[in-house]
């Protein structure tokens, strides 16, 4: 069993690309927890996705043994390998509750970026001891005073408590090490004997089935323990345990302060929950740990098999991946237009992204997506209130006495010159400028309140075009407000097609409109008839394209002659082609749902 004050639990916070996972491995190397010959880059970040992107989208443990200088005592650390997207911020705070401490992460050449103002915000919530490093100080680029004077302003502290490094070339790792024995406090000793294991994440393995991570606050687990999830009263024998070295390592048992991963009889995905509490079923917690706010989708899209058959497995796959991100959330829907799939809640438009591309590249399943939308809170004038984030579910105008959206407030870190294109962007997307703050004499942040479904589809991408890839944006949510929003409908030949429908905002419905009718027309083959593509709010249409009829020239037989025998030609094709629109029907194929929700 270990002594409590020989360990440390920490973890590593820094805006995305700042030098995390580089520091992980670092890490790795200087206490041989992984020895140089196995060593590859990123080494924590498991998914080939990870690698190929060089971003973190899972937290990693691991446990370090580490001695220091001059020192005959072994002290265990463990790390918590945190994402830095904005998307992600989920699960950083998930491994926030699990340490007493945090190595924030600073590039010398990018400096303070929205996302570490974000983190830190998230560290100081959980009490937690943080270790301010400028990393990247090798980089002919690197500007290590600007950087040093930003994290004094930001946190506070004297500037020869900053610690500098380079993960790449090894400079100031071990000194690191020190510090994080020196200043992360221990874990708190235990008020009482009983087992509380708090659950940070979890993943499905084809031979363990489902494995469960978690840090141990009090009590000991070992194997065949029988336990109880605190949140839902299951239980369940515990089969294995384990710590990560980084690959899962089976131990005995875990005590107070450690953490590892432990599997059980658990048959079913969805009974275990990120945040519960775990404890000893003969002699059970009284009271769980302050667990982790549920957590709510902000990005909703209906994702659907492209070849029907693959529902099943579609299914089958999306419960595997529920278990692995505790912040995506589904639920079945079927369309006339594309069939049967679900409704997916995503925290961003990343997300999404990277959910739809573990699905296609880990289970086989080939996607449509339909467009990104948010949650809305619809009143009747009956005084009901309820919330849609599906448009097929959009009530009746006449009903409606008021629709609220929800509103975030965005932080963008962009330098001085690019103010004015960055203000023009925000206040094109519906945003009001609040507050400005200088970060120095290069940069400032822009305080703006925005719709959140004006930002969810590119205004990220829209910030790096116009600041050369200098700006960088973080948002958090603060609520409902009312907004003039109207349900946008996409009728084919008088045939709403629900899956191409939307809600938006008035002044932006006839723009929308315009552009999804223009590419619809460019993407549905011509017919024997005409095929009229119509954009409409309620029963008012508001723009309109037309696919023209495939013709066969009927007069190309006539020679001359009296008009009148072209004429009852032309007529009677003309009633051919009536009759044909009348029973015929338009097969909207799939690349044209592609084309409209690439246009988004």
């Amino acid at each position: 069993m270990a002594k409590l004050d020989h360990i440390r639990n920490f973890c590593v916070i820094a805006h995305i690309d700042h030098g995390k996972s580089t520091l992980a491995d670092r890490f790795l190397e200087v206490t041989h927890t992984v020895e140089q010959r196995d060593m590859v880059e990123q080494t924590l970040d498991g998914m080939d996705l990870e690698r190929e992107r060089g971003i973190t989208i899972k937290s990693h443990p691991v446990k370090l043994l580490y001695t220091p200088e001059g020192s005959s005592e072994q002290y265990i650390l463990n790390l918590i390998d945190t994402p830095g997207h904005v998307d992600f911020s989920y699960e950083v705070s998930r491994s926030l509750a699990a340490c007493e401490g945090a190595v924030l992460l600073v590039d010398a050449a990018q400096g303070v970026q929205a996302q570490t103002v974000a983190n830190v915000h998230l560290a100081l919530d959980h009490n937690l001891e943080i270790i301010p490093v400028i990393n990247k100080v090798d980089l002919p680029a690197a500007n290590v005073d600007v950087v040093m004077q930003q994290i004094v302003e930001l946190l506070g502290v004297p500037p020869e408590t900053i610690l500098k490094t380079s993960a790449k070339s090894g400079i100031g790792i071990t000194e690191l090490l020190d510090k994080v024995i020196e200043l992360v406090p221990p874990p708190e000793s235990p008020e009482s004997e009983e087992l509380k294991w708090l659950i940070f994440d979890s993943q499905y393995d084809i031979y363990k089935g489902v494995i469960v991570y978690g840090r141990v606050f009090s009590g000991t687990i070992k194997k065949g323990d029988k336990i109880r999830f605190m949140s839902n009263g299951l239980t369940f024998e515990v089969i294995e345990i384990g710590i990560f070295s980084p690959q899962m390592k089976p131990v005995d048992s875990l005590s107070p302060g450690e953490v590892g991963y432990l599997t059980a009889t658990i048959k079913n995905a969805a009974d275990v929950r990120v945040g519960d509490t775990v404890t000893l079923d003969r002699k059970p917690a009284e009271n769980p740990l302050p667990g982790f706010k549920e957590c709510h989708p902000m990005v909703f899209s209906g994702f659907y098999p492209i070849d029907a058959s693959d529902y099943e497995e579609f299914a089958k796959a999306l419960a595997r991946l529920k278990l692995n991100d505790a912040s995506f959330h589904y639920e079945q829907e079927n369309s006339a237009a594309l069939g049967f799939g679900f409704r997916c809640g995503f925290l961003g438009l990343l997300h999404m992204e990277i959910i739809q591309e573990r699905l296609e590249r880990e289970y086989n399943v080939n996607l449509l997506a339909t467009t990104p939308s948010v949650v809305y809170q619809i009143m009747l004038k009956s005084g009901e209130v309820f919330e849609i984030d599906n448009p097929l579910h959009f009530p009746d105008p006449s009903e409606i006495e008021q629709i609220e959206e929800p509103f975030v407030d965005a932080f963008v870190v962009t330098p001085v010159d690019r103010i004015g294109a960055i203000m023009r962007l925000a206040l094109e997307r519906r945003g009001t400028m609040k507050t400005t703050e200088s970060l120095d004499t290069s940069r400032v942040i822009l305080h703006f309140e925005m719709p959140l479904n004006e930002i969810i589809l590119d205004f990220y991408d829209k910030i790096k075009s116009v600041t050369s890839g200098y700006g960088s944006l973080d948002y958090e949510h603060t609520g409902f407000k009312p907004s003039d929003l109207i349900k946008l409908d996409i009728l084919i030949n008088g045939e709403p097609v629900d899956a191409l429908s939307s809600i938006t905002h008035r002044e932006r419905a006839y723009q929308r409109g315009r552009i999804i009718a223009e590419k619809l027309q460019e993407a549905i083959p011509r017919q024997q008839f005409a095929v009229a593509i119509q954009a409409a709010i309620g029963g008012k249409v508001i723009a309109r394209e037309t696919v023209r009829a495939l013709r066969k020239d009927v007069i190309a037989k006539c020679y001359g002659g009296d008009i009148s025998r072209k004429r009852k030609l032309l007529e009677k094709q003309k009633a051919g082609k009536k009759r044909m629109k009348q029973i015929g029907r338009v097969n909207i194929p799939q690349k044209a749902f592609l084309a409209v929700l690439r246009s988004d």
